[in-house]
């Protein structure tokens, strides 16, 4: 749900957006950091917020980080 967010930041188009491992952080809804594998041995780590469920909102892409590694431990940011 969040890709064309990262790809309007990046400014391109991914062929690959398979997400391989997340973590989560319980706050005032949730956040979501996910490692996403854009292929070749390039990897994406997202930060993803989901607001409470009477808020009503959609997923937003908090932040990313690129030009990440399959071994890159993913970790907050």
């Amino acid at each position: 749900k969040v890709k064309p967010q990262v790809e309007e930041k990046e400014g391109k188009t991914f062929d690959v957006f398979t997400a391989v491992e997340f973590r989560t952080q319980v706050v005032a809804g949730t956040n979501y950091f996910i490692k996403v594998h854009v292929g070749n041995d390039e990897f994406m780590h997202l930060r993803v917020f989901r607001s409470l469920p009477h808020e009503n909102k959609p997923l937003s892409l908090h932040s990313y980080q690129g030009s990440k590694t399959k071994h890159d431990e993913l970790a907050y940011f």
